[in-house]
């Protein structure tokens, strides 16, 4: 992680080269293998920051996030390529595409499954107040 000033302005920046390789087989009960690429992880983040994990992930076609419900934080899904299935609270599905955007807030649940031929590449970002 590199840390840049200007006056009293910070800004993180985590490359590519240095993110954090991490992946999940059958992440929340889903199918096959989540694939992750993170800045940093939740037990780095501090605790007055809002952001506590973010990263790259790739789900390759098939492979599922399991429906699961966020207690304590929200979770922040932007689609980069591929196609998916997002799930909501109620049950209801989505078809996401790239520059969709979907939000699962705290206390609500949500999963997401690729359904095209390609890999689902996805930003997920934590965030707890």
């Amino acid at each position: 992680m590199l840390a840049a000033t200007a006056s009293t302005v910070w800004a993180d920046v985590y490359l590519k080269d240095e993110l954090i390789d991490f992946n999940r087989d059958a992440a929340a009960g889903g199918k096959g293998t989540l694939q992750g690429q993170f800045a940093f992880r939740r037990d780095a983040a501090k605790r007055d920051e809002a952001i506590k994990e973010i990263g790259w992930m790739t789900l390759q076609p098939g492979a599922s996030i399991g429906f699961h419900r966020h207690e304590h934080n929200e979770d922040t899904y932007i689609i980069v390529s591929g196609t998916g299935l997002f799930t909501d609270s109620d049950g209801k599905s989505y078809q996401v595409t790239a520059g969709d955007v979907t939000i699962a807030r705290k206390g609500q649940s949500h999963a997401l499954a690729n359904i095209g031929k390609e890999p689902l590449v996805f930003i997920d970002v934590i965030a707890e107040q």
